[in-house]
């Protein structure tokens, strides 16, 4: 069982009427970041609709393909053999899915994979809304220096046991999110909740071991719509200074092919508060683009105004540590 650790000043007597019935917070490890990756385990917590557990499940999956960062997941080929693959757990998965609303750290990113699942199994996940709790403690505005998981469960006293175990990883964002909802109830904050729409782009393109490890190629991502973003709130603090973290409210624009699903790359800078551009001026903070000598417009431009450049494996671990913006 989770740990109770919801203050009793956090605990209202009197539920919001609009709140969802039920919750599936959910975890996927993967073998990567792309359209083109697998999900190799996943893990759920059924909560009922004051957060409390009603039920978790794990399984392992047989991506069908090389494992990816097995030094992230210690999921080996050995670990995976026998494992079944997403078609076979595909019903069990969507029980513990169906009339609730998803919850996950950064859960468009769970979201999407699990989307895609679902449509090389020519069937829809039974998902109609998701919560990210990103976006809830932003909401609630807890005093977080960032916005990893692991510095959520330590708001609220959380111990991680097994990181990057899906169900372990689940049970920490379910014992961290019931506080979280509890709050919320409390001061009649509305939830953040955005539908779940099915996904039809999808790619099977295997991959060796090679190639998915640390020193892998980038993939073509293809056209993509634009999309409009939220205003950053925060201010521009100029131009990146190479070796120093990150700043929030830094104008980052990219260029070109990148390894991460570009929708996904940019939801994370905007989700760090970094202030993601369509195109390169002279208040540009930063171009990330994996080939700098491809004579692309941004990448001119980038010359041009001398605004610094750097690939997406850099930027990749800058987005780990961003400095907050200053005060005023």
């Amino acid at each position: 069982m989770l740990e109770d650790l919801t203050t009793e000043a956090s605990s209202p007597t009197a539920w919001p009427a609009a709140y969802p019935q039920g919750y599936a917070v959910v975890d996927v490890e993967t073998t990567g970041l792309a359209r083109d990756d697998r999900i190799i385990s996943a893990g759920v917590y059924q909560l009922d609709a004051r957060g409390e557990v009603e039920d978790h499940w794990y399984t392992v999956v047989d991506p069908e393909r090389d494992p990816g960062p097995v030094w992230i997941h210690g999921l080996t080929r050995e670990a995976l053999r026998g494992a079944p693959l997403f078609t076979d757990i595909a019903g069990e998965f969507a029980t513990r899915l169906e009339g609730r609303v998803l919850v996950a750290h950064n859960a468009v990113f769970d979201w999407q994979m699990i989307a895609r699942e679902y449509a090389r199994a020519r069937a829809q996940a039974p998902v109609k809304q998701r919560l990210c709790t990103i976006a809830l403690s932003k909401e609630l505005a807890l005093p977080l220096p960032n916005h990893k998981l692991e510095s959520l469960a330590a708001h609220f006293g959380v111990v991680q046991q097994r990181a990057h175990h899906a169900l372990d990883d689940a049970r920490v964002l379910a014992e961290a999110f019931r506080p979280s909802l509890r709050t919320a109830a409390a001061r009649g904050v509305r939830l953040p909740l955005h539908e779940c729409l099915p996904l039809t782009e999808w790619t099977d393109r295997p991959r060796t071991g090679q190639e998915a490890g640390p020193g892998s190629g980038y993939r073509t991502t293809g056209w993509r719509p634009s999309r409009k973003r939220p205003a950053c709130p925060y201010p521009n603090p100029g131009r990146y200074d190479p070796g120093k973290p990150l700043k929030q409210g830094m104008r980052v624009a990219f260029s070109g092919d990148t390894s991460v699903e570009r929708d996904l790359l940019e939801d994370r800078a905007t989700e760090a508060g970094l202030h993601v551009a369509t195109s390169i001026s002279r208040l540009t903070s930063l171009l990330v683009t994996n080939d700098p000598d491809s004579g692309t417009s941004k990448v001119v431009k980038a010359r041009q105004y001398g605004t610094p450049v750097m690939d997406e494996a850099a930027f990749g671990q800058l987005l780990r540590d961003i400095e907050p913006a200053s005060d005023g």
